[in-house]
């Protein structure tokens, strides 16, 4: 009998022994990760009742050593609007592009394997008819696509957002004085991450613009233009998230599970869990904000679902990256003195990045009563025009800029 228990126990010994060696197998496999990028993107046709977007993207493989499969890839589009969408329809075609592709009239997606390392590219045609277009604002595009492969079936969306209304400079006339600067909120169209700030500023700000006057940008513009946006529906709340989010004031936008989160993937779960411990430690002892001094600086920076205008206000936006790069940026490409703003109704500034040679002081009474505005304006952007001497370091000379 003792010889069958001895046996018996080896038998359940190596049972386990095998599960483990299997576990830890499939936690060194590399996960399906195939991307769907967000490519670039034209408007290959703009007339009254006509609008044709192209967009050439790439299905990206960063899988090691593994194929993953693409059944299923489309498009769908939410057109937003200042008026109807009666009579507007759209119409969506994926061409794929790469070798050995097999383009159907019927418009099919063929199953397809993306080889490990590979960027296969696809064509993404949308034509908008209407008898009158000039209401649309932007093309909200939802590109559906699924990565099959070891992990199984995993249904995953990438959100491009084109804009389809550009205002004219002269739209943007209305200067309001401060009391030590004459400020102007500058309208511009939706924007993208199709746009880049210093394009932003040539186009809409150079115009109204003379030597010495001071361009801000709010925080979560630059964002959208970096592309530092989620749809909740990609976030995936842990644990830690589910439970501590519960722990914040209703109005925070980590009082969510999937903001929190967003938190916890860019700064980890240590450090978040460590700054709430040690914040709610310090405010027993009357010392308030700890938290955000020590999750990290996007903690105070992520905005929430309907933190921030249409179509953004379906995403979780975070804080920009390396803002003082893009103001350095600003200042060499255009001549004008920038900075990257978070400026609220509660005349709070809080001044992000900088020109070396502004004056902080300057900008926040310039920007107090929040001239940008918080609802849905569209003027990210704000010329300042200092009404008395500002010590500069350097003398910038505006540089000639060709409008489009």
């Amino acid at each position: 009998m003792s010889i069958l228990i001895g046996i018996l126990g080896s038998l359940v010994g190596l049972v386990l022994l095998a599960l483990l060696l299997l576990e830890a197998q499939y936690w060194q496999r590399p996960a399906n990760t195939l991307e769907l990028n967000s490519g670039k993107w034209e408007l290959a046709v703009y007339e009254p009742q006509q609008y044709v977007l192209v967009g050439q993207i790439e299905l990206h493989n960063f899988t090691r050593r593994l194929e993953v499969m693409t059944p299923k890839v489309n498009a769908e589009v939410k057109l937003l609007s200042d008026g109807s969408l009666d009579g507007i329809t759209t119409k969506t075609r994926m061409t794929p592009r790469f070798k050995g592709a097999e383009i159907r009239e019927d418009g099919y997606w063929e199953g397809h394997v993306v080889k490990s390392g590979a960027r296969d590219p696809i064509e993404v045609t949308i034509e908008i008819k209407g008898a009158d277009l000039s209401q649309l604002k932007v093309a909200w595009i939802q590109l559906n696509y699924v990565a099959y492969g070891s992990q199984g079936w995993i249904p995953k969306v990438r959100h491009i957002i084109v804009p389809l209304k550009f205002p004219s400079v002269e739209e943007s006339k209305r200067w309001q004085s401060e009391t030590n600067a004459d400020v102007l909120p500058i309208k511009t169209h939706l924007l993208t991450h199709l746009d880049d700030p210093v394009s932003v500023v040539k186009r809409y700000v150079m115009p109204h613009a003379r030597p010495g006057d001071i361009v801000t940008i709010g925080e979560s513009p630059i964002a959208i233009m970096q592309g530092r946006f989620r749809h909740p529906s990609a976030v995936k709340p842990g644990w830690l998230a589910t439970r501590l989010c519960y722990m914040f004031l209703p109005t925070s936008s980590l009082a969510s599970a999937c903001g929190l989160q967003t938190l916890i993937d860019i700064e980890g779960a240590a450090r978040v869990f460590g700054a709430f411990l040690i914040g709610s430690i310090a405010k027993l002892f009357g010392v308030k904000g700890m938290f955000y001094r020590l999750a990290g600086e996007q903690a105070s920076l992520i905005d929430d679902v309907t933190g921030t205008i249409p179509p953004y206000d379906q995403f979780i936006v975070l804080g920009p990256d390396n803002p003082q790069e893009i103001v350095d940026k600003i200042q060499r490409e255009t001549g004008l003195s920038a900075a990257i703003v978070d400026v609220n109704d509660l005349k709070a500034v809080k001044i992000l990045a900088a020109s070396s040679d502004l004056s902080m002081a300057l900008l926040k009474q310039a920007l107090i009563r929040n001239p940008a505005g918080n609802a849905n304006e569209q003027t990210p952007v704000v010329l300042i025009r200092p009404t008395e001497d500002v010590q500069k370091s350097s003398d910038v000379g505006l540089q000639s800029v060709n409008q489009p």
